[in-house]
Formats: C-alpha cells, structure tokens, sequence
C-alpha cells in the first residue's frame, strides 16, 4: 500500500539563466537516472568520468541482497536513492522483519510525516531487531499516535513568529529560512512534522514564497544571520542552492549563512563534487548536520563530510537525546569522537521537542544533564556540544548545565569539578553562590 499520492516538492526554477541553469528544473520525483556527461568530440575534450564514491561493505551486502539489479553508479547517484526511498508498506516488509507494532503503525498513517527512507539509510538498519536505534528513528510505532500533555503540532511557535510564510523571526538579528517541506529521510520525532511531507493546506513552498521571503531579508537590516533548513534544503537541485545562496549574498547586511541539513547522514553521495564547486561559491558558510547515532558514521558519510570541510566550510553537529537510542554517556562520547575525527564540531545536543506523538522519544532533563556531566571534564571539550531546551512558545534555545557551584565562604566562591572535588576560588566582589553558605563540613 502507498502511504501518500505527493510529496511536498522543491520550489520551481527561477526564469531560466543562461549562465545558470543548463537544463529546466524537474520535480524531484519525476527525476531519472543522470546520464555520465560527455564533451563534444569535436573540441578533443576527453568524455566526463562517473564521479567516484565509496560504498561501505554493510551498505554493499544490503544492496546485493535487496536491490541486486541496480549497478553502483545508480546506488551511488543521489537522484536514484531519492528516486527509491522506501515508502510504502509492501516494501518495508521487504526488507524488514517488522513486529505488529510497526505493521499497524505504517498502515495507520495519513497525512505528513511520511514513511521515508532512502536505500542507503535503510541499509545501516537491523533487519530483524525493532529496537536497534536508526530503525525506531524512522519506522512508526503505535505510541507516535498518541499525544501526551505538553504536546504541540508546532511546539515552538514558529508558525506564530512567521513575518511571512516560510520565514521565522524569532531573535532580533536572524531569520529561519524554510526552503522546502521535502526530505530524504523522515525522523520520527522531527519538529516540524506538520510541514514535510504531504503536508497540503498552508504548507506549501513555491517560488513566490522565496521571493517573499528575500524581500523580506532585504527590507529588514537587523537581520545578519540566515538559516536556510525546511524539510531539508540539500535536497534542492544545484541550481536551486546557488540561486538561493547568491540572492542571500547579494543583500549586503546578511552576514553569515547556514545550512541546516541530515543530507550528510542520510543521502551523503548527495554531496556530488558539483555541489561542493556551488556551495564554495558563497563563503562565509556554514552547515549544520544532524546526527544521532554511531552507526551514522560510515565510509561513505567520511567521504561526504571529507568534501565539506575541505571545502572550507565549518561543520557543526546537531543531536536530538533521544530515549533508549542515544541516552548514554557512552554512545554520545562515541558519536561525538568520532565527529570530530572527520572535522564536525559537536554544536547542539536537543532535548527532543514535545512535538504530537513524541513521548517515547524523550527523556528527562535530569537524564541530559547527567549525560553533559559524564562528558564535561571527561574529554576534549571540543566533544561536549551545549544542551539546550528550545523554549515551547517560541522562547529560543536556553542552555542547561549541570550545576558546578556549591556555594560561597566570604570572597570565595566554592566550585566542584568532574571528579566531584571542590575548589576556592576568591570573587571578592561577586554574589554568585550567595544563596548557599558554605559549610565545610557537609562536603
């Protein structure tokens, strides 16, 4: 059964630029395998090669078994694995050992939020454990029907702070650029699940609303700092992104562009050489890139972010906390070295949003905290990201610490680090810790 007749596309084309744009735009659904480019034998020039991209031998044994007619230069073409997500039930029981749980879930949903999942991504799963972590990230489960208090469609309020459809101005000096509502891969517990997909109604992402949106930008000279995220803006065409970044460059006081995306985890051969060449067109950028797990960290997602960083570009990492997936010291310290060995900075650390239907994903504040302690002092800082709440309403990003201070002795301000050891510090002017005497004998 197909769990939906459309999908949210990319906005159309610009009128067409002859320096630009080579070929009209297509809807990414209608797209078909790209043909290996050759020069015109006439100039001498030797005929364009397939562009290169390693395939790790977990992701090579799944594609022999479940997809052993497509050769590795469709596998590895981003269109294709777009092309391919799977989607319906029929093909997930393919390919999954499903529980009744999951099976009902799938057969149950309407609507945004998608069952979405791309060859590659599906190919880091467990085929038979529901439990194993990337599977329950993007397989429904029953609890994803139920809402808890607390829980919102749009728990954040971005609808509320939109200045005009599909622009969020929630802090003075930035602006969330939603550029689309479509995505590779569907996370369970996304945010913005009410826009992606086949969201219909008000959702809807055409090139008028980016117009809108950059007139906005222009009219405004606060704003300094743009995020362009969606759905997921790695998903647009080449063409598209160049257009979008350079009409965000050419507005003299937008400083500093970022990029939101999970492209690199999910759909990395999508980060083709030409897409490199577009986005080193338009620095100062930066990217933002969602990881959740180890697993994540394959052949193929070194290679992608390989491409990144030696682009110049300063990669960050955004993780959701997640309930039995990655609520660990452990896993987290493992995800986060292993980022920082391929150039990501671990950025953000999320207490999953109370998005409708998000319960099992959340743990508690307590569980968070207690993972920044177990990372804070226990390796390179550079691997400890901030742990924020992104405040319901539409209160920004509020950090949350573990509490270090354990009180005040006259000037000195009394202080514990990791290992649970107390130090002086003189502060002789300060009042921080003034609410705790300190008492020498209760430590």
């Amino acid at each position: 059964m197909k769990l939906q007749t459309g999908e949210a596309e990319e906005p159309p084309s610009r009128p067409r630029a002859t320096h630009l744009l080579s070929h009209p735009h297509r809807p990414i659904n209608a797209l078909t395998t790209a043909a290996v480019p050759t020069a015109a034998p006439a100039l001498g020039l030797p005929a364009a090669r397939t562009e290169r991209f390693p395939v790790g031998p977990r992701t090579r044994a799944f594609r022999k078994r479940f997809f052993a007619d497509v050769d590795p230069v469709q596998w590895n073409d981003w269109r294709w694995q777009a092309r391919n997500r799977i989607r319906s039930l029929e093909h997930l029981d393919h390919i999954f050992k499903l529980s009744d749980d999951e099976r009902d879930a799938v057969a149950r949903h309407q609507g945004s939020l998608p069952l979405g999942i791309t060859p590659y991504y599906a190919s880091l799963m467990s085929r038979d454990d529901p439990t194993e972590p990337l599977r329950r990230t993007h397989i429904p489960v029953g609890t994803e029907y139920l809402k808890t208090p607390g829980e919102a469609d749009d728990p954040l309020g971005e609808d509320g702070h939109s200045a005009v459809p599909g622009l969020v101005h929630r802090y003075p000096d930035r602006v969330l650029f939603l550029a689309t509502g479509f995505c590779s891969t569907y996370c369970r517990y996304c945010t913005r699940s009410r826009m992606v997909g086949d969201a219909g109604g008000e959702y809807s992402f055409s090139r008028p609303q980016w117009e809108d949106a950059l007139n906005y930008i222009a009219d405004n000279p606060q704003i300094r700092d743009v995020l362009i995220s969606g759905g997921d803006p790695l998903t647009l065409s080449d063409e598209r992104i160049d257009y979008l970044l350079g009409r965000l460059r050419g507005i003299k006081h937008v400083e500093f562009v970022r990029l939101g995306t999970k492209v690199p985890a999910v759909l990395p051969m999508r980060v083709t050489r030409s897409l490199v060449r577009v986005l080193k067109k338009h620095h100062p950028l930066w990217m933002s890139i969602h990881f959740t797990h180890p697993t994540e960290l394959s052949p193929e997602v070194t290679e992608a972010v390989t491409r990144l960083a030696d682009a110049g570009i300063p990669l960050g990492s955004q993780t959701v906390l997640l309930k039995d997936i990655n609520d660990s010291v452990e896993t987290l310290k493992t995800l986060y070295h292993g980022l920082l060995m391929r150039r990501v900075r671990p950025y953000y650390l999320y207490q999953c949003d109370p998005i409708t239907g998000s319960s099992h994903f959340r743990t508690t504040i307590d569980k968070g905290l207690e993972i920044m302690q177990g990372l804070r002092g226990h390796t390179t800082g550079y691997a400890v990201p901030t742990y924020v709440v992104d405040a319901p309403g539409g209160g920004g990003k509020i950090p949350l610490l573990p509490d270090y201070v354990v009180g005040r002795d006259g000037a000195d301000l009394v202080l514990r680090n990791f290992e649970g050891n107390t130090y002086r510090y003189t502060d002789p002017e300060g009042t921080v810790g003034s609410d705790r005497p300190f008492d020498e004998g209760t430590v």
